[in-house]
């Protein structure tokens, strides 16, 4: 279940409720999927193995030219700028999933803050891989760019998806009699 979450989540693009001076009130796509809170929620609700199986399980069928990456898929994917944060997925969904299963791990602050520790981790591999790409010269733009490209505009809409994401697990895990 949790495979097929990721793989729906590479199809939505979620929207909030924005406001500007140019545009005023309404609904705004935001520069994000909804995978990276698919392995959250996943990891969250049905602990590390689940969460660890299907990171790397959506890792292979990506890598053997299905093309369920934002950008297709297949090895040459390996050598994308945002394949650093798909490898993410598999410490994070590890992590979350070990984290919330430790006692007293119910509460929406507590899960809230674990997605947003899963949500760094994944920025975390993110970053490195960019800046190791930038190191060997694999990308023409400048770290900096990269790294505003790739996580910092992201940044903002995937804490807003850190809090749904933590208050689906927490609605989830009672119904799954997960809760300690």
């Amino acid at each position: 279940m949790g495979l097929l979450l990721i793989l729906a989540g590479g199809l939505l693009q979620p929207t909030a409720p924005w406001w500007s001076p140019e545009t005023g009130a309404g609904l705004r796509d935001l520069p994000i999927t909804a995978q990276v809170p698919a392995v959250l929620l996943t990891a969250l609700v049905c602990g590390p193995r689940a969460g660890l199986l299907a990171s790397v399980a959506y890792l292979t069928l990506g890598l053997v030219l299905l093309p369920v990456f934002q950008d297709g898929g297949g090895f040459d994917y390996l050598l994308q700028p945002s394949f650093g944060f798909l490898a993410g997925f598999i410490p994070a969904a590890w992590f979350c999933g070990r984290l919330a299963r430790q006692p007293g791990m119910n509460t929406l602050e507590r899960l809230f803050g674990t997605a947003v520790l899963g949500l760094l981790l994944i920025h975390l591999s993110g970053v490195l891989n960019l800046l190791l790409g930038a190191l060997v010269h694999r990308w023409g733009d400048s770290l900096p760019q990269l790294v505003l490209t790739y996580s910092l505009l992201a940044l903002p809409g995937q804490l807003l998806m850190c809090a749904v994401v933590a208050l689906l697990a927490r609605v989830l895990r009672p119904l799954l009699l997960i809760e300690r």
